[in-house]
């Protein structure tokens, strides 16, 4: 022995988008993060791309260090880029997230419904520094819920790369493993690897991945785009209901619709006069409806054998 602690060097896996959704999930669950090659065609990222060039051009850099002060960041990116529905449905990665949030295969469901937690473009510009790193599940205090264990992740992230992402302009840092780690832990800078990606690949990583932007050392931006998604019964960073005026949500895809929030989460969550948010987007009512129970299944069951039990007792007595 030299003396000196051999360790491997670590990597972001990478897989087709037409790899097998099991493989996809494996790698995501063991490592924390993932590359889905060719994720976008090459008339999607130039749509996407054209879109929201004006918003990057016009997007000022941050006020603090965290998100950067040479980093531009804009929301709602449905309401500025008709090409923005093919990042929320992606049909891979939201069924991905989907499996990963709701955890139906692991036997412990989580959540009802998943929604959108943030749409933001980001571009690390020149000279801006490495970010520190993170967790992203920390915007929710996960480490102070008594009941938190490893593998109960409340959000994962897809950043879709506009540009193709290298050492140099800043492409995203991350400690793959991280996400089984105990909390209080620090990565050793050996730990910590580059996610290079080519322009239309898609960077998956879940809440518990500790990450951050990289340094960009180049003299151009390094844009990407970052669709978040979260359990249903949770805040989302993002208020997608504010910012994504009505009129442009009415014409979206349903599912787009419901991700934005116009969903109710069983039991009883987000309802509007005790109906789906979705009818009175579409003026189906408006100051008041009739309202409805918003039960999942097992507890309609519940309901009903307890009246029915009470008919049967009163019945008898």
């Amino acid at each position: 022995m030299d003396g000196f602690a051999r360790f491997t060097a670590p990597s972001v896996a990478h897989l087709p988008v037409d790899a097998p959704f099991e493989e996809h999930l494996a790698v995501l669950r063991r490592d924390g993060v993932l590359v889905i090659d060719n994720a976008l065609t090459r008339a999607q990222l130039d749509e996407l791309g054209r879109e929201l060039d004006c918003w990057f051009e016009r997007a000022p850099g941050g006020e603090g260090a965290f998100f950067g002060r040479r980093t531009r960041r804009f929301g709602a990116l449905m309401a500025k880029a008709r090409s923005a529905q093919d990042l929320v449905l992606h049909e891979r990665i939201l069924s991905l997230s989907e499996c990963v949030l709701k955890a139906d295969d692991l036997g412990h469901k989580r959540c009802d419904n998943i929604q959108l937690n943030i749409s933001q473009g980001i571009g690390i510009g020149p000279g801006e520094p490495e970010q520190v790193i993170h967790r992203d599940q920390d915007l929710f205090w996960v480490r102070h819920w008594p009941a938190w264990r490893q593998g109960y992740e409340v959000l994962v992230n897809a950043l879709f790369c506009i540009d193709d992402f290298t050492l140099e302009n800043g492409a995203t840092r991350f400690v793959p493993g991280s996400c089984g780690w105990d909390l209080e832990r620090w990565p050793e800078d050996h730990e910590i690897v580059q996610a290079e990606a080519k322009a239309g690949s898609a960077i998956l990583w879940v809440g518990s991945m500790m990450h951050g932007g990289g340094a960009n050392k180049t003299d151009y931006l390094r844009r990407g785009a970052v669709i978040s998604y979260n359990l249903g019964w949770l805040q989302p960073g993002e208020k997608s209901l504010l910012s994504i005026p009505r009129e442009v949500a009415r014409n979206l895809p349903r599912r787009a619709q419901q991700l934005l929030g116009y969903q109710v989460h069983r039991p009883t969550l987000g309802w509007v006069e005790g109906r789906d948010p979705i009818e009175w987007l579409n003026g189906e009512f408006s100051d008041i409806g009739q309202t409805q129970d918003h039960l999942p299944d097992d507890l309609v069951g519940v309901v009903e054998n307890y009246y029915r039990q009470r008919q049967i007792s009163g019945a008898s007595q």
